[in-house]
């Protein structure tokens, strides 16, 4: 039973790619946009902006901008807004602060990567590592539970051990690990801990002080917003580091990690996924931002994991369907593949059907060879704030028509 206050038929209203008529299992490579954000896209693109400044009103509204979506992402991610960094894309970020932080490794220091893991959180650390002769060393999860344990972390941890990456939850089977017992193990050795909170920040309430984590990476467009990265990280911490940089761009936290004129539009436009986050379940708009994502997400969480078992208890009557995401903890995220029928064969028919789920590997390489899956990989059906039980029926029915049994 969905949350009472969660009202889904009012949050599709908002989102005008829904009237093309199609079911989207796609979120988890991107979600559909609410028109909110695309206003507040528009708005930015059509009104006088300059670069930061405080002389004219068009240098005021670019600094506007930026500072209200510091403290968006500081309320979505409960961080302090001065540790927020912009860029391009998660990967970039994580390419970018790897470059950073592996200034001070060298031969004998050691980087801990899982293989539950999207790619970008892993090769910039394999390639940082390389570049500075430090040695990786690999976390595996278990491929029939999908369960990465934090013991397994810890198998791998020593002493010489610099910086521990890991996910928050797995885009390709939904699996999320408990990030606290990782945190623990890593800073009980004296190691960082990257967290790719990109499919997680999407589904559960984040908390990042709260996880233990030191840096966490996301990007907006997959929670409603535009297509750009964000990290948090304690601005402390962030002194710390000095990545290379343009010797005239600022040097203060967050902006000296930031690369170039901000997307003052992209940045408006988080800010406006955020406050329609807050506005999932109607909560009083006079209660603080953080509160009211606090409420939302439990109602968008109980929502999603309600269509999920419904989902779920119609897959299991599909012969020859096996279902690749079975960790006890996870998103609304299931990767599936059915004996005789390949991933992409699944995907067209179900296109056909105006069902869009994709298939593949879906950049999370080791994770698919390590569940045997290898470069096919798998159906990947991901759950949205927008997703319906009618949804959920086409995509059950239409597996059903194309491999057979169902209801």
């Amino acid at each position: 039973m969905t949350h009472p206050g969660y009202d889904v038929d009012r949050i599709r209203w908002h989102f005008p790619a829904l009237h093309e008529g199609a079911a989207h299992f796609d979120g988890p490579g991107g979600s559909q946009v609410p028109d909110t954000v695309a206003t507040a896209v528009v708005e930015t693109l059509t009104a006088a902006i300059s670069n930061r400044g405080t002389v004219t009103p068009a240098e005021r509204r670019a600094d506007r901008i930026v500072v209200e979506a510091r403290a968006a992402m500081g309320d979505l991610l409960a961080v302090d807004p001065g540790g927020v960094v912009f860029g391009r894309s998660a990967t970039e970020l994580t390419f970018h602060l790897a470059r950073t932080l592996s200034q001070g490794w060298g031969p004998g220091d050691e980087v801990v990567v899982s293989r539950l893991d999207h790619d970008a959180n892993i090769r910039p650390w394999v390639i940082a590592a390389e570049a500075a002769g430090a040695t990786v060393r690999w976390a595996d999860f278990d491929p029939a539970s999908g369960e990465l344990s934090a013991d397994a972390v810890d198998a791998v941890v020593s002493d010489r051990t610099r910086l521990v990456a890991v996910t928050a939850a797995s885009n390709l089977i939904g699996t999320r690990p408990d990030i606290p017992a990782v945190a623990e193990v890593a800073h009980a050795a004296g190691a960082l801990l990257w967290v790719d909170g990109v499919h997680a920040t999407a589904h559960v309430l984040t908390d990042v002080p709260a996880s233990g984590a030191d840096f966490w990476v996301c990007s907006p467009y997959k929670f409603l917003g535009p297509h750009h990265g964000v990290l948090a990280a304690a601005p402390e911490l962030l002194e710390t580091l000095h990545p290379a940089k343009l010797l005239p761009s600022s040097d203060a936290v967050p902006e000296r990690f930031e690369l170039g004129t901000l997307p003052y539009e992209l940045l408006a436009g988080t800010t406006a996924a955020v406050d329609f986050l807050a506005d999932l379940a109607l909560t009083d708009p006079s209660h603080a931002r953080r509160d009211r994502l606090v409420s939302s997400f439990a109602a968008l969480e109980e929502h999603e994991e309600s269509l999920l078992a419904a989902l779920e208890e119609r897959l299991r009557a599909i012969p020859g369907l096996t279902a690749h995401s079975n960790a006890k903890l996870r998103t609304p995220t299931l990767l599936v593949t059915v004996e005789g029928h390949d991933p992409q064969e699944l995907r067209a028919g179900l296109a056909e059907r105006g069902v869009n789920a994709p298939a593949g590997h879906f950049y999370a390489w080791e994770c698919s060879h390590h569940l045997g899956l290898g470069a096919t990989g798998g159906l990947r059906m991901g759950l949205a704030p927008y997703t319906n039980a009618d949804d959920v029926d086409r995509l059950a029915t239409g597996l059903e028509q194309i491999c057979g049994g169902g209801r």
